[in-house]
């Protein structure tokens, strides 16, 4: 066989070669189904997709407002894409490169943050024990300084011309465990109830719930065991002041539980994330997927 035999054996094999290529390929777009999608608006190159408009569709539409719903959409949509095209022709390039990379930082953001929020989620404990709370308020207490009033009291607020009135007066201030079952039996007769006082609420907050109380009579009637009644066109409100504590005290635990909980699991996840970062650079040094190279002076 001479040299020409060779070489027309060699293309005719390579030619078999591209029809079983092409065959091959015809084939899996046969058995493969190609869903179309459907173009609504066509803005030079770019496309306004059927499946696009799917989300703006409501059930309970008339097709009056349907119809006009979409017309609106696809002529916003297509003020946007020509307004873009046209300052891709006429920004000046170095600051298309500068959106450019903005876009490419943010879309690098948005995946990565998306990524790390799913790995902490999946494995940053959210458990923060009782001692754990105490022992970070202990350490920190004098950064946790009010900056504001707060109050522990109990109150009700009684109907204008309630025939008890006194004898409510008498079971609040006393509040004996006789007193508060009393008081709890009748409750449903009073515009306003509040029993729990143990905890401890911003003095802006009582001064909601007690109408009369304002900024001015503040200092005269909200004083550490101190009982008072006031009274508007709303009601009478009769309330006991269990305690209180001023601007610059240290705030109680029970007051600021959430923020020391909020600040110890950010804590938490701050150091999950350094470790996260450390164990992501080793394993890609580990497996050369990251090299850094010598830089020439």
């Amino acid at each position: 066989m001479d040299f020409c035999e060779i070489k027309l054996e060699k293309i005719s094999l390579f030619l078999v070669s591209v029809v079983l290529l092409c065959t091959f390929i015809s084939c899996d777009s046969l058995f493969k189904k190609k869903e179309d999608k459907i173009p609504v608006a066509r803005v030079g190159e770019t496309y306004l997709y059927k499946e696009d408009l799917k989300e703006l569709l409501l059930n309970n539409m008339s097709k009056e407002d349907s119809t006009s719903l979409v017309n609106n959409y696809i002529n916003n949509w297509a003020y946007k894409q020509l307004l873009l095209s046209k300052s891709k022709i006429n920004l000046p390039q170095e600051k298309l490169e500068h959106f450019e990379q903005l876009v490419s930082d943010y879309r690098t953001d948005l995946y990565t943050g998306a990524y790390k929020e799913a790995l902490v989620l999946q494995s940053h404990d959210t458990t923060i024990t009782h001692s754990q709370l105490t022992e970070f308020y202990e350490r920190e207490k004098e950064n946790f300084k009010l900056k504001e009033r707060i109050i522990q009291l109990r109150f009700v607020e009684l109907p204008i011309q309630y025939l008890d009135k006194d004898l409510v007066a008498k079971k609040l201030r006393d509040f004996k465990e006789a007193d508060k079952r009393y008081l709890d039996s009748i409750s449903v007769q009073f515009r306003k109830v509040n029993f729990n006082d143990s905890i401890w609420v911003n003095v802006y907050r009582v001064m909601e719930e007690i109408t009369p109380l304002t900024t001015e009579n503040q200092d005269k009637y909200l004083k550490k065991s101190q009982f008072f009644e006031l009274q508007d066109s709303l009601g009478v409100y009769l309330a006991r002041v269990n305690d209180m504590l001023e601007i610059n005290d240290i705030a109680p635990l029970t007051y600021i539980e959430p923020i020391i909980k909020q600040l110890l699991l950010n804590r938490r996840k701050l150091d999950y994330m350094k470790k996260l970062e450390v164990e992501v650079m080793d394993e890609a040094i580990k497996e050369k997927e990251f090299e850094v190279y010598e830089q020439g002076n």
